[in-house]
């Protein structure tokens, strides 16, 4: 049914694989246009430029009989292509070149002495454009048919409500790790920009005034008011704007993320779902997608994350959102599939591994490819504290599989763990995992050391890229641990005390868990009929 269609599709679009780095992006002029006419730049995926692509231009209907003919131009050495057009009328745009899938843009009108940019990005057989004109319609096939991945998707979301739990399978451990995951992806597409000056907001506010039916002034001053967190001030230039132009994805974009920021996710899903149905981009399918998996839906995401792989097979964050997604499933192999994947995508991104580390360190998957890419994330980032905690538990995991070792293996792990607080001082759980290795080998004055280096640093920040583990979790096996280790040291009146506070935390972090999914509302999700 729909979760075994899912799957299919998975199995069927995976990109594996190392690719080199990407070259740095092409900055230059935009094309200079003509009084009228269509031009822009022709890149591929990664935005460098296409030279000598075949760009043709084909008239849908036009405006005088002498043009109709259908005309084609190549790019130059910048991409840059260009149409000079006497007159208006309705055209649709191909990109063509050798070894590269043919890119077909949609349906676009031009008025008579207008001009027009439409930018074309051309990917590897397989792949689809990465963008479209705001008011281009999705460009049919010879059958009327409209391509694949503008179709409608499976699923509906029929409402809201309570979270009944984290929406997760399998145990307990699984559920905080499926929640952790799901708010990191979501920050993945969150911006990270600079407090603007308030000249800035001057000058937009000026815009404005000056123009106030216009929807560029509107949407710049509503963006910008958002990113500044006076989100009820910025709500009403973004519904102007999409009043001026209700086809404009950003407007549709604008509108989901004030949604969800003043508490309203099912207008923020579906203003999310119409801005990646007027421009199926990265950015847009990503934003519906993500606020899917955060409100308890992890098929439908799964779904949209598919469409996302397909479309932009060199997003590294689609693989690993899609990987969350099936973690939230509890397919957790496959999800370790899906971060792996992202990880030979994007050797030197960080994310990929961290989140494939806290994946394995959950202890929810047993493939062996795990420790390899943990491997490489250590040797390709030596001085990075979290690359040298996670490597180590992959072999700490390895060894308690049966793989040998003995003494050498775990010198080595403590070896690792070492460097990890040494290169983060405030890295708590890789000072739990040290008081572990030492009690193991017996060495419980070493151990009861850690565990107390653990609780003094309450486990760093509960970001993947930050620390670990959540806070609380951490502490809570500390205290736990430390009382162990005290028992077999005889000091029973100190393990007790250490008890005690451990059983503390657990009711703190049940009633931390409680409370957050009192307050998560879970999308209510029907699958479409289909004839």
């Amino acid at each position: 049914m729909f979760a075994s269609r899912v799957a299919q599709c998975n199995r069927s679009i995976i990109a594996a694989g190392v690719l080199a780095a990407a070259l740095p992006f092409v900055t230059a002029q935009a094309p200079e246009s003509a009084n009228n006419g269509l031009y822009g730049y022709v890149r591929d995926t990664n935005g460098r430029p296409v030279p000598n692509a075949a760009v043709i231009l084909e008239p849908v209907s036009a405006s005088h009989a002498d043009s109709t003919e259908i005309q084609i131009t190549h790019t130059d050495s910048l991409g840059v292509y260009r149409f000079a057009l006497g007159r208006g009328g309705t055209y649709t745009i191909r990109a063509e070149l050798s070894g590269y899938a043919t890119t077909n843009v949609g349906t676009v009108d031009l008025n008579p002495n207008e001009a027009k940019r439409v930018d074309i990005a051309l990917g590897r057989p397989g792949t689809a454009p990465a963008n479209a004109p705001a008011n281009a319609s999705p460009a049919k096939k010879k059958d009327g048919s409209v391509p694949e991945f503008f179709d409608e998707p499976q699923f509906t979301v029929a409402g809201v409500t309570e979270a009944a739990n984290s929406g997760g399978h399998g145990s307990e451990r699984a559920l905080r790790t499926t929640e952790a995951l799901a708010r990191e992806t979501v920050s993945l597409g969150k911006e990270s920009a600079e407090r603007a000056s308030p000249s800035t907001e001057r000058t937009l506010r000026e815009a404005v005034a000056r123009q106030p039916e216009d929807f560029e002034a509107n949407r710049q001053l509503g963006k910008f008011l958002l990113r500044e967190g006076e989100t009820a001030e910025a709500l009403p230039y973004i519904e102007h704007a999409a009043r001026l132009s209700a086809s404009n994805p950003e407007a549709h974009f604008l509108l989901g993320e004030a949604a969800e920021k003043q508490g309203d996710p099912l207008k923020a899903v579906r203003e999310y779902q119409r801005a990646a149905e007027l421009d199926p981009s990265e950015e847009n399918l990503f934003a519906w997608g993500t606020e899917l998996l955060a409100h308890g839906a992890p098929e439908p995401a799964a779904e949209v994350f598919v469409k996302g792989n397909r479309l932009f097979p060199e997003s590294a964050r689609m693989l690993v959102a899609l990987g969350v997604a099936w973690y939230a499933r509890g397919s957790y192999d496959d999800a370790a599939k899906y971060l792996i994947s992202a990880s030979d995508l994007a050797p030197g991104n960080p994310v990929p591994y961290l989140f494939l580390g806290k994946v394995q360190s959950a202890g929810m998957t047993t493939r062996e490819d795990v420790a390899e890419r943990l491997a490489r994330f250590a040797d390709l980032q030596p001085n990075n504290a979290l690359a040298n905690y996670y490597y180590a538990v992959s072999l700490w995991k390895q060894s308690e599989s049966g793989s040998s070792g003995g003494v050498g293996l775990s010198t080595h792990i403590e070896s690792l763990l070492t460097k990890a607080t040494h290169l983060n001082p405030k890295l708590g759980e890789a000072y739990l995992q040290l008081g572990i290795l030492y009690a193991q080998r017996g060495d419980f004055a070493h151990a009861i050391a850690e565990y107390q280096k653990a609780i003094e640093v309450g486990s760093g920040v509960s970001s993947l890229r930050g620390a670990s583990p959540e806070p609380n979790e951490v502490l809570g096996q500390s205290h736990y641990r430390l009382a162990q280790a005290y028992m077999k040291a005889g000091d029973e009146a100190k393990a007790k005390v250490e008890f005690e506070i451990h059983k503390q935390l657990l009711k703190k972090n049940k009633d931390d868990s409680d409370r957050r999914q009192r307050g998560l509302q879970q999308f209510i999700i029907s699958l479409r009929d289909k004839d």
